[in-house]
């Protein structure tokens, strides 16, 4: 009885803390179907390099529908579960929340008992999630003191623009839905990341687009005309209430993954913006409060690089040049070093962030990349480009998948992106090295998108205290 009332040894109070547990084993990757003719997946990963097993498939849990087009997935529970505000003092982390983006579909999976060969426990239909949210399009999954918060991108109706897109709430025990989050929305209209600090007492949020400007490739002709979203929103977490809008400038289309600091004494954060309009550079902003009042800056940018026509999709032969498309950032938990995924030129870039106003870069990987193909340093083709990030929690491995989303995937790289994982190496000090032996292919079957590592990573837990 007594170990049941102990905390999840997977819960840290602090970033710090989190950084010293032992490392992960095993990663969870969602698997998606790019023309729906089969199931969607979560792949069973060995990441332990004692293992004879070391880089390969080790059990695919397949789904029981089609066309769900897994995107982003998460815990039910993490370490922001050690709150003083939580009602759920002992909770596991032990299901995984996988949201179909394309279905408005949910799957509860349960990794118990056996981690290696996870199960599904519960599919909640998308028919529920209309009824009790008003909301479509689920796509990230971040778990709370009190629940599980998921970000929609589209509102109600068949394509999902009957009203705006917003977040929800599933009960992280039993998994009944909750209904929809926002008390007081404000002028927000478009979603898509969010992130918060839990002690601090606020959120951020950003934005895509909505479902007729996804689904079926990107629209030239919107992001051309600056239709997407290019504004950041932030919120009273408890009020439920929003409080401030930023615009970054209508040029600066698509600020989509947020990475607030791990630390909840610090109180600024990241966002990549994937295209400037006018260039097309990509940018990291560093947003931050003072007085009240938040405030966001452009920190660094990116530039497109050169490429002959005939290498690039139709929509860039005319520019003669591959725009980086800042897809995915992610963030070490010691607030060090910020991730930035390229996934136009296959480029990961490695930012020392110390000081966040001034991002220094402190190194860089390359592979695959539009009209430039860079293989893998084995030797082997890696289709697409450096795409969804997920960081080791002591901050020595950065693993990455290929893929985007499955439209944009076919209208940029011509055959599409059969799904890959890989890895690298992160010095103590900065820079960053591909490894020669860890290469997952999932065929052509299947593309890969995002990871989740055994007891938690970088972009899945929120901390209650800060560093000692």
């Amino acid at each position: 009885m007594l170990e049941t009332l102990r905390p999840d040894p997977t819960f840290h109070p602090s970033p710090r803390l989190a950084m010293e547990a032992p490392r992960e084993r095993i990663a969870y990757t969602a698997l998606l179907s790019p023309d729906a003719s089969r199931p969607d997946a979560i792949a069973v990963i060995d990441v332990d390099p004692d293992s004879a097993g070391y880089g390969s498939l080790l059990y695919r849990l397949d789904m029981p529908y089609t066309g769900d087009e897994f995107h982003h997935f998460g815990w039910n529970a993490c370490s922001s579960a050690l709150s003083p505000l939580s009602g759920h003092a002992f909770l596991q982390r032990r299901y995984l929340v996988v949201p179909g983006i394309r279905s408005s579909r949910l799957y509860i999976i349960d990794t118990q008992p056996d981690p290696r060969r996870p199960t599904i426990a519960k599919v909640i239909e998308p028919e529920e999630v209309f009824r009790k949210t008003g909301y479509s399009r689920p796509h990230t999954v971040h778990c709370g003191p009190e629940g599980v918060y998921i970000s929609t991108l589209g509102g109600a109706g068949a394509d999902g623009t009957e009203g705006p897109p917003g977040i929800f709430i599933l009960d992280c025990e039993s998994f009944e839905l909750r209904g929809r989050w926002e008390i007081e929305r404000g002028p927000q209209q478009l979603h898509y990341d969010f992130w918060w600090n839990l002690p601090r007492d606020w959120m951020v949020s950003s934005e895509w687009g909505l479902p007729p400007q996804f689904e079926n490739g990107l629209v030239a002709q919107d992001l051309l005309a600056n239709r997407y979203g290019h504004r950041l929103h932030f919120w009273d977490l408890r009020g439920r209430r929003h409080t401030q809008t930023i615009d970054l400038g209508a040029q600066h289309q698509m600020p989509l993954e947020v990475r607030p600091a791990h630390d909840p004494a610090r109180e600024y954060g990241f966002v990549g913006v994937v295209i400037d309009t006018t260039n097309l550079e990509a940018s990291i902003w560093t947003w931050w409060r003072e007085d009240g009042r938040f405030h966001a800056r452009k920190t660094a940018t990116i530039p497109p690089e050169p490429a002959d026509p005939a290498g690039l999709p139709p929509l860039l032969q005319g520019f003669g040049a591959a725009p980086p498309l800042v897809s995915d950032i992610d963030l070490s938990l010691d607030d060090r070093f910020l991730y930035v995924a390229c996934w136009g030129t296959g480029e990961l870039r490695q930012y020392d962030v110390t000081d966040p106003m001034n991002p220094r870069l402190a190194g860089s990987v390359r592979v695959g990349g539009l009209g430039r193909s860079t293989p893998h340093p084995s030797g082997r083709r890696f289709a697409g480009a450096p795409q969804m990030v997920e960081v080791s929690r002591d901050g020595r491995r950065v693993y990455f998948t290929n893929g985007l989303y499955s439209r944009w995937d076919t209208q940029f790289y011509a055959g599409g992106v059969p799904g890959a994982m890989v890895m690298g190496h992160a010095g103590a000090d900065g820079g960053l090295t591909l490894d020669e032996r860890f290469f997952v292919d999932f065929g052509p079957d299947y593309g890969a998108h995002q990871i989740r590592l055994e007891g938690g990573d970088c972009s899945t837990d929120s901390f209650c205290y800060p560093n000692a």
